[in-house]
């Protein structure tokens, strides 16, 4: 088997041998990432049939069998939902803002959609229930809701993730939106001229491709860092170090201000000089727009572009360690790269690609009623806070109640879910109420800290209960590796009548160790 193939033949190849549509670019991602070598020149590049092999061997088999060995042999690989790409995985509105901790769609169309399967023998939802989603985080459960014609409620104790999943689901004047995005492009790109960033980054952007093509060749560099040829951590902080006084000198030459003269919070922190000016400029341009839902979907995007310019490295952006304010050597990409000095870039690049979604959603769409309450799920009193918004969706509620829950609540001790958008909190001036958190990280994972969260969740679900329908179904995704959610439906009166345990493939670029959920189906005891 020592053929080669074309770059369009081996994507064929491997889209037979994996059952998966594996693309060009897929197979282009292997090459540029040294995981196969290249054969050929440009215009004529190969791949080894023996090598693409090997590759999807060790990839596919291994996989599910050392997921199964570490984990238990009653995992069920098939709501792992491997065979769905990561575009999939974050269609259309999924992707309008990161979130750290969110679950796929799909698994959330699993439960709630009209079909049956071995594991799954019962049709839980059907069109025109009303489901709630009391830890709404980014607003999937609402989304999901919204293809499949069934009304949502959801509650977050965080404003800004309230924001996201409001805005996911609203209904928008597109050419409105298009509009104010051109005005507010426009009105920063002048803001620019008046400055020399633009200069300065041409001149470093040229300089890097100069460096990087001569001493980090793609696709060899990799190639030979996964082949052990190279030693990375010394030839990268060498090069990285060569490369400094080049920065510098260019640094200097346009008077770039690397840091802000104060560093009071976020913004301050994590920010150069520069792009915290044009932050500030994009605000103040947002704040003039009339129409709310076109004010809180721009406002969406500037979050979501401030957030890929924050001062650090690549590898670093998802877990902030210190700013960052030179060029470095980035192991993600095997190359020298450089801090953001212009929000122009991604924001242009991010508000092309909302609208996009945006588009993409309002076909799927059905005519049903979503919206997310910042509340505390513990007492927030859902009919009344929904009457305030919608009057018709919360008379709606009353006459028919809730049939449902499907929620991934908070972990214990993981994540800050308000600092995780501090950015944001900051620009927008949200009200943080972080003490509130149901398993805050910085309460720790301790005996006090699990005994916090149970009481906390069973009290979400006590509360809960007092909108639900007769025989509701409860589904609770988590991993519960303290054994807390027995007691957790005890306390509220409930029963787990079944578990399905699922993996959870590519947390993380960097943490590739086996991992489980379950999703926990409770009833009324």
């Amino acid at each position: 088997m020592n053929a080669s193939l074309s770059i369009k033949e081996a994507s064929e190849w491997a889209s037979g041998f994996t059952g998966k549509n594996v693309t060009p670019s897929n197979i282009s991602y292997l090459i540029q990432y040294g995981r196969i070598r290249k054969i050929g020149e440009n215009g004529s590049t190969q791949v080894s049939l023996t090598e693409l092999k090997n590759y999807y061997d060790s990839y596919n088999n291994s996989r599910e069998v050392y997921f199964k060995e570490y984990l238990g042999e009653d995992l069920n690989w098939a709501l792992s939902f491997e065979q769905y790409k990561e575009a999939e995985t974050t269609k259309h509105i999924h992707r309008l803002h990161p979130y750290k901790g969110k679950f796929i769609p799909q698994l959330v169309e699993y439960f709630l959609d009209n079909h049956t399967d071995h594991f799954k023998k019962e049709i839980y939802f059907k069109k025109g229930d009303i489901i709630l989603d009391p830890f709404a985080g980014s607003g999937t459960a609402l989304a999901q809701a919204c293809e499949l014609g069934i009304h949502a409620v959801g509650v977050d104790i965080s404003a800004f993730n309230a924001l996201i999943s409001n805005c996911k689901i609203a209904k928008y004047n597109i050419a409105d939106i298009q509009a104010e995005a051109r005005r507010i492009t426009k009105a920063l790109k002048i803001f620019l001229s008046d400055s020399h960033v633009v200069e300065f980054e041409d001149k470093l952007l040229q300089a890097l491709n100069e460096f990087n093509s001569k001493y980090f060749p793609v696709p060899e560099y990799k190639y030979r860092l996964v082949q052990g040829e190279i030693n990375e951590k010394e030839y990268g902080a060498k090069k990285e170090k060569e490369f400094l006084a080049v920065y510098n000198d260019l640094v200097n030459r346009y008077g770039i201000k690397l840091r802000q003269e104060k560093c009071d919070n976020f913004l301050d922190k994590w920010y150069s000089q520069h792009i915290r000016d044009e932050i500030d400029f994009v605000f103040g341009e947002i704040k003039k727009v009339k129409n709310i839902n076109t004010k809180n979907i721009i406002s969406i995007i500037l979050s979501r572009t401030i957030r890929s310019c924050r001062a650090t490295t690549h590898a670093d952006l998802a877990t902030l360690v210190e700013p960052v304010t030179t060029a470095y050597y980035c192991a993600k990409h095997g190359k020298i790269c450089k801090p953001l000095f212009s929000i122009l870039k991604w924001w242009e690049t991010y508000t092309k690609d909302t609208i996009n979604r945006l588009i993409q959603f309002d076909r799927l769409r059905t005519p049903t009623f979503q919206h997310c309450l910042t509340g505390d799920s513990r007492i927030i009193d859902i009919f009344e806070e929904i009457k305030k918004q919608n009057g018709d969706f919360g008379s709606l509620l009353e006459r028919q109640k809730i049939k449902g829950i499907f929620s991934s609540p908070p972990y214990v001790g993981l994540i800050d879910y308000h600092e995780q958008h501090a950015y944001a909190y900051d620009l927008f001036g949200f009200e943080r109420k972080d003490e509130l958190e149901i398993g805050a990280l910085f309460k720790g994972k301790t005996k006090e800290a699990r005994e916090s969260y149970i009481k906390g969740i069973s009290d979400v679900l006590n509360n809960c209960k007092r909108f639900l329908a007769e025989n509701y179904d409860i589904f609770l995704v988590a991993n519960d590796k303290y054994n807390m959610y027995p007691t957790i439906a005890e306390k509220a009166g409930m029963r787990i009548i079944n578990q399905f345990r699922r993996p959870v493939l590519n947390r993380t670029e960097k943490d590739k160790t086996a991992y489980s959920e379950t999703v926990f189906h409770l009833k009324e005891r």
